[in-house]
Protein backbone atom coordinates (compact mmCIF):
# COMPACT_ATOMS: atom_id res chain seq x y z
CA UNK A 1 0.00 0.00 0.00
CA UNK A 2 1.47 3.52 -0.96
CA UNK A 3 1.80 6.09 1.73
CA UNK A 4 1.14 9.80 0.48
CA UNK A 5 4.65 11.36 1.37
CA UNK A 6 5.16 12.91 4.66
CA UNK A 7 2.46 10.99 5.99
CA UNK A 8 1.38 7.22 7.21
CA UNK A 9 -1.98 7.68 5.39
CA UNK A 10 -2.74 5.21 2.05
CA UNK A 11 -3.34 6.96 -0.94
CA UNK A 12 -7.36 7.07 -1.49
CA UNK A 13 -8.17 6.22 -5.03
CA UNK A 14 -10.12 9.39 -5.52
CA UNK A 15 -7.07 11.45 -5.20
CA UNK A 16 -6.27 10.40 -8.84
CA UNK A 17 -9.49 10.58 -10.13
CA UNK A 18 -11.47 13.11 -8.55
CA UNK A 19 -8.46 15.74 -7.04
CA UNK A 20 -10.98 18.66 -6.93
CA UNK A 21 -12.94 17.02 -5.17
CA UNK A 22 -10.06 16.38 -2.19
CA UNK A 23 -9.81 19.87 0.19
CA UNK A 24 -13.46 20.11 1.01
CA UNK A 25 -13.89 16.23 1.95
CA UNK A 26 -10.24 16.16 3.95
CA UNK A 27 -11.75 19.44 5.49
CA UNK A 28 -15.03 18.20 6.55
CA UNK A 29 -13.65 14.30 7.93
CA UNK A 30 -11.06 16.27 9.53
CA UNK A 31 -13.87 17.10 12.16
CA UNK A 32 -14.42 13.85 12.73
CA UNK A 33 -12.84 13.19 16.45
CA UNK A 34 -12.07 10.14 18.16
CA UNK A 35 -14.06 10.98 21.71
CA UNK A 36 -11.34 8.70 23.83
CA UNK A 37 -8.74 9.58 21.55
CA UNK A 38 -8.78 13.44 20.97
CA UNK A 39 -7.66 13.12 17.33
CA UNK A 40 -9.87 13.16 13.86
CA UNK A 41 -9.83 10.02 12.13
CA UNK A 42 -7.18 11.36 9.56
CA UNK A 43 -5.00 12.38 11.75
CA UNK A 44 -5.58 8.44 13.27
CA UNK A 45 -5.25 6.82 10.15
CA UNK A 46 -8.94 5.39 10.18
CA UNK A 47 -10.01 6.28 6.30
CA UNK A 48 -8.39 3.67 4.10
CA UNK A 49 -9.74 4.77 1.00
CA UNK A 50 -11.94 6.70 -1.31
CA UNK A 51 -13.34 5.66 -4.40
CA UNK A 52 -16.34 7.95 -6.21
CA UNK A 53 -18.31 6.73 -8.94
CA UNK A 54 -20.77 8.45 -10.46
CA UNK A 55 -23.26 8.18 -7.99
CA UNK A 56 -21.65 8.02 -5.05
CA UNK A 57 -18.42 7.35 -2.99
CA UNK A 58 -17.67 4.44 -1.02
CA UNK A 59 -15.42 5.29 1.66
CA UNK A 60 -13.29 1.98 3.24
CA UNK A 61 -12.49 2.90 7.02
CA UNK A 62 -11.48 1.08 10.40
CA UNK A 63 -11.41 1.74 14.08
CA UNK A 64 -9.39 1.76 16.56
CA UNK A 65 -10.68 -1.50 17.97
CA UNK A 66 -13.20 -3.94 16.85
CA UNK A 67 -14.99 -3.23 19.92
CA UNK A 68 -14.58 0.57 19.87
CA UNK A 69 -17.96 1.62 21.86
CA UNK A 70 -17.89 5.02 19.74
CA UNK A 71 -17.98 2.81 16.56
CA UNK A 72 -21.75 3.23 15.24
CA UNK A 73 -21.99 6.79 15.89
CA UNK A 74 -17.88 7.30 14.77
CA UNK A 75 -19.02 5.36 11.21
CA UNK A 76 -22.49 7.52 11.05
CA UNK A 77 -20.33 10.72 11.85
CA UNK A 78 -18.08 10.21 9.24
CA UNK A 79 -20.75 9.11 6.02
CA UNK A 80 -22.35 12.52 7.29
CA UNK A 81 -19.57 15.02 7.09
CA UNK A 82 -17.91 13.14 3.65
CA UNK A 83 -21.80 13.53 2.47
CA UNK A 84 -21.06 17.26 3.07
CA UNK A 85 -17.93 17.27 1.71
CA UNK A 86 -18.50 15.65 -1.01
CA UNK A 87 -22.29 16.92 -1.98
CA UNK A 88 -22.71 13.31 -2.86
CA UNK A 89 -24.24 10.16 -0.84
CA UNK A 90 -21.34 7.99 0.59
CA UNK A 91 -21.49 4.56 1.86
CA UNK A 92 -18.92 3.38 4.56
CA UNK A 93 -17.49 0.19 3.95
CA UNK A 94 -15.64 -1.06 7.06
CA UNK A 95 -12.34 -2.92 6.83
CA UNK A 96 -11.22 -5.43 8.88
CA UNK A 97 -7.38 -4.34 8.77
CA UNK A 98 -5.93 -3.90 12.54
CA UNK A 99 -5.11 -0.18 13.33
CA UNK A 100 -2.04 -0.10 15.10
CA UNK A 101 -0.42 3.27 16.52
CA UNK A 102 2.06 3.58 12.91
CA UNK A 103 -0.97 4.43 10.70
CA UNK A 104 -1.48 7.49 12.83
CA UNK A 105 -0.04 10.82 11.05
CA UNK A 106 3.88 11.23 11.36
CA UNK A 107 4.77 13.28 14.40
CA UNK A 108 1.87 12.51 16.67
CA UNK A 109 2.92 9.47 17.98
CA UNK A 110 5.29 11.27 20.15
CA UNK A 111 2.22 13.02 22.07
CA UNK A 112 1.92 8.53 22.90
CA UNK A 113 5.47 8.31 23.67
CA UNK A 114 5.77 5.78 21.46
CA UNK A 115 7.70 7.98 18.64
Amino acid sequence: MTSVPGTNRPVWLAESTHPDLMPAVKEALSQVVDPEIGLNILQLGLVRDLMITEKNAILKMILTTPFCPYGPALLDMTRVKAEEGLKMPVEISLGMEMWDFSMMEEGLGGDWGLF
